[in-house]
């Protein structure tokens, strides 16, 4: 009884203290100033049938998003909003931009953002990046959408590219303001940092030579980059390779400001992925969720296996097992024929990117 009235008096104090209002002291001490490029530097020209506009909004770690706010021209009222952000290590002047713009075409007021600690949001040191404050920076982007004007609060959705596309799953579960998610050519960034691709180092051994190499790079040199496309591209590069080099190291895809196009991540940036597991309760995600994946992907396991462990409740690489999806009618697998992975980035030589299928599926679970 007494450990009970303890734990009771300390979730008391706990709650008192969460409770206080936030001084416009402490609201202010959270902005930060940001130094944002205003002319266009998109990899993709802007649409004639949006509006677009530079805006920023805080997250509860006290870091500040840069994010670009496209809006249908001539809309009136209310309408379902979108955030997308992703692929994993890129920026919004790329795949992300043209997903949010592609949207608004179609009538969504959309929001595509840089994460934490990368692009033109803040975050020191650079390229860094975690499972809980990236999902954060999702949730964050749906509280600021849901304060617009002209955006009806009860109808945010939200598209995850690439490793984004795992952290869109892993927000949905965490917050019913999201009505619909959909996660386009997936990866899912703790299972492939943690067991290698396929799950090829899924054992002890691997992850203890790993987790020793990452704390040596700590004390020698913890602001060494590392990754990236590789530039120039091997002969002998496997062909997902070849599809990244295509992407963010030429005129279609390349940008300045990512991490991807140019020097990489921290190599310890990411060390938080490779010791977590997400998507434990995709299994419990109640709103609508598409999972859409090329056809050649390399990275496809990672959506076919998300879906069937979000709709089943087990699946292959997951070592948990869980209930069936209660909602499991409005979850769906969509795989487009002859698509690679960077092929969903902005729809490749096939256009192989179905605008107006995402667009459906968006008006039918937004309403």
């Amino acid at each position: 009884m007494k450990k009970i009235l303890i734990l009771a008096a300390v979730v008391a104090l706990m709650t008192a203290c969460n409770n206080q209002p936030q001084t416009k002291e402490t609201k202010e001490e959270m902005k930060q100033e940001l130094n944002l490029t205003q002319e266009w530097d998109k990899v993709f020209p802007l649409s004639d049938k949006v509006n677009h506009r530079k805006v920023t909004f805080e997250t509860q770690y006290g870091l500040t998003l840069a994010a670009d706010l496209y809006t249908p021209k001539d809309a009136e009222g209310k309408l379902a909003a979108i955030a997308v952000s992703g692929p994993f290590g890129a920026v919004k002047e790329q795949s992300s931009g043209l997903y949010a713009m592609k949207m608004a075409e179609r009538g969504f007021v959309t929001l595509a953002f840089d994460p934490s600690y990368t692009g033109e949001s803040s975050g020191e040191p650079r390229r860094t990046a975690s499972p809980d404050i990236n999902t954060e920076d999702f949730m964050a982007a749906v509280d600021f959408l849901s304060k617009q004007d002209n955006v009806d609060a009860e109808k945010i959705g939200i598209i995850g590219i690439c490793g984004w596309g795992g952290i869109a799953l892993n927000a949905a579960a965490a917050d019913t303001h999201i009505k619909a998610t959909v996660a386009s050519t997936m990866y899912d960034m703790t299972r492939v940092s943690g067991n290698g691709y396929f799950d090829s180092e899924d054992k002890e051994e691997s992850r203890h030579a790993a987790r020793e190499t990452l704390a040596k790079q700590r004390l020698t040199d913890p602001m060494a980059m590392a990754g990236g496309v590789i530039d120039p591209l091997p002969e002998d590069a496997p062909q997902f390779v070849k599809d990244y080099h295509a992407y963010y190291k030429t005129p279609r895809g390349y940008h300045k400001r990512s991490g991807n196009s140019n020097d990489g991540w921290r190599v310890i940036g990411t060390q938080a992925y490779a010791n977590a597991r997400f998507l434990y309760y995709i299994n419990e995600i109640r709103s609508a969720v598409m999972v859409m994946h090329g056809e050649n992907a390399h990275s496809r396991y990672f959506g076919e296996a998300a879906y069937k462990y979000m709709v089943e409740g087990q699946a292959e690489g997951y070592n948990f097992i869980g209930k069936p999806n209660p909602n499991p009618e409005n979850k769906q697998l969509l795989i487009i024929p002859g698509a690679s992975h960077c092929d969903l980035y902005d729809g490749g030589e096939g256009n192989y990117i179905p605008w107006d299928t995402l667009a459906e599926f968006f008006r039918t679970n937004l309403k």
